[in-house]
């Protein structure tokens, strides 16, 4: 039953035991204290009336009529609460017991007789002999009366409880105002978490309440919105991906089309020329021979562009190679094609086994940016570095990540530019391992650096920078 109360009812629940429990505590010891109470007033009534007769008596002496003077002063003592005081020859005359005073307001005691048993009050009598003149006057018979004190106590208790209660009702009321105002923020807290579970990112909660509350809506807000970015940047990512696959298939058929097509239609008109030339009495041997050897150029140049397009879809030895020589390998092409640039690396070779999808991100960012230096840049001079990224912290050892660092002394990009998909697609791969990707354009040249990581357990730099340039 417990377990099923949220929590703003269990506070309510306590501070209500809590407070009951005060208040039946405090009446329990009035409870407790009541016996000793009624007995200790009762003896301190009836040593008072003692003295008190004593004194009265103490001139009967010289009254002319003592028998008078003791009836008059027995008749003002009735009017004494707690006790009653009568003279003993009147209870020997058959009179009944004094019966307890009345009350001022002349109202009826209404005592529980539980509560009576319970303090079960002894009545004390005490006996005051009266002479005057010499000879006996009988003797003055006080009475306690505790039922009186009893009712008093029992009054006390009945207001304790009246009182107690309304003020324990006031601070309860007070303090449930107190507690539901302070845990309001919980219940938007929860309505902003299944929005939040619902797929509504922008769902937002105002921080109110305690500091500690304030502070817990102020982080949920946070981290909604960094959900929403979260789930839009994959959502551009997954269509650009989709763009990008689209692109590259054009651009394969467009190569198959453009390179493939007419080197095979060649081929096609030279083997249908050797076919007529087998096919004549007497064959031109120099005709074939040329026919022959236009076919195989052909075939070289088909093996060629085949080397090219599969280079592109998947670079030839990496797996067999491993990264640093399949980067020379790469390297050493462009400078083949492009003698007049110089060309400077720095492979390091402690980078060892990265993992296949780091490794392909890896040459792809080298194989993109070296892509746009030569069709773009104008540059004299390309430096190309990959190395491990320096720890985090000096002496945790390796980070997990490559630094990849293509700089060339080009022109640099223009004031307005779009990036192509060779460049969104690079960043893209980037960004699906964790990684970041920066172009830095200046007036003597681009810079293109990538941090990818190498294994799950890398934590990517803070998301600034990484899809907008850094151009200057």
């Amino acid at each position: 039953m417990w377990q099923k109360l949220s929590l703003r009812a269990r506070l309510n629940a306590l501070l209500a035991l809590v407070m009951v429990l005060g208040l039946f505590i405090n009446i329990a010891r009035l409870l407790l204290e009541a016996g000793p109470r009624v007995a200790a007033e009762d003896q301190s009534v009836v040593r008072l009336a003692r003295g008190f007769v004593e004194t009265l008596v103490s001139d009967i002496n010289d009254a002319s009529d003592p028998e008078a003077r003791l009836d008059h002063i027995v008749e003002g003592l009735k009017q004494l609460r707690h006790v009653s005081i009568t003279r003993e020859h009147d209870q020997a005359a058959g009179g009944a017991p004094a019966a307890a005073p009345p009350r001022d307001d002349g109202e009826p005691r209404q005592v529980p007789e539980w509560f009576v048993t319970l303090i079960h009050p002894d009545q004390t009598t005490v006996t005051v002999p009266i002479a005057g003149n010499g000879r006996s006057l009988g003797s003055l018979v006080i009475t306690s009366h505790p039922t009186d004190e009893i009712a008093e106590i029992w009054d006390g208790i009945v207001t304790q409880i009246e009182v107690g209660s309304a003020i324990a009702a006031a601070l309860f009321l007070i303090t449930m105002t107190v507690v539901n105002r302070a845990l309001a923020p919980i219940q938007s807290l929860t309505e902003t978490m299944s929005a939040i579970e619902a797929g509504r990112y922008d769902a937002r909660v105002r921080p109110t309440g305690s500091p500690e509350l304030a502070a817990i809506c102020s982080k949920l807000n946070h981290l909604a919105s960094v959900l929403g970015e979260t789930v839009e940047d994959k959502r551009r990512l997954a269509e650009r991906v989709v763009s990008l696959q689209d692109a590259e298939r054009k651009e394969v058929a467009r190569d198959l089309h453009d390179e493939f097509g007419p080197y095979l239609f060649a081929l096609r008109a030279h083997a249908s020329a050797l076919t007529q030339l087998a096919d004549s009495p007497a064959p031109d041997l120099d005709a074939l021979r040329k026919h022959i050897g236009a076919m195989t150029e052909q075939v070289n140049a088909l093996q060629q562009s085949n080397r090219r397009v599969l280079e592109r879809l998947r670079p030839v030895g990496l797996a067999e190679l491993g990264l640093a020589d399949a980067l020379a390998a790469l390297i050493r092409l462009w400078r083949d094609t492009h003698p007049d640039v110089a060309i400077g690396t720095s492979i390091s070779p402690s980078l060892g086994a990265r993992g296949e999808t780091a490794e392909l991100t890896i040459y792809r960012v080298v194989q993109e940016a070296l892509t746009n230096v030569f069709r773009h840049a104008r540059a004299t001079r390309v430096d190309i570095t990959v190395e491990p990224a320096p720890p985090p912290c000096a002496g945790t050892g390796d980070s997990g990540a490559i630094m990849v660092s293509v700089r060339d002394n080009g022109a640099g990009l223009p004031a307005v530019h779009k990036q192509g998909l060779g460049m969104l697609g690079m960043r893209e791969r980037v960004l699906a391992l964790g990684g970041t990707l920066t172009v830095a354009s200046t007036n003597h040249g681009v810079t293109v650096e990538a941090m990818v990581p190498s294994h799950p357990g890398w934590s990517a730099p803070p998301r600034a920078g990484i899809f907008p340039d850094k151009t200057t």
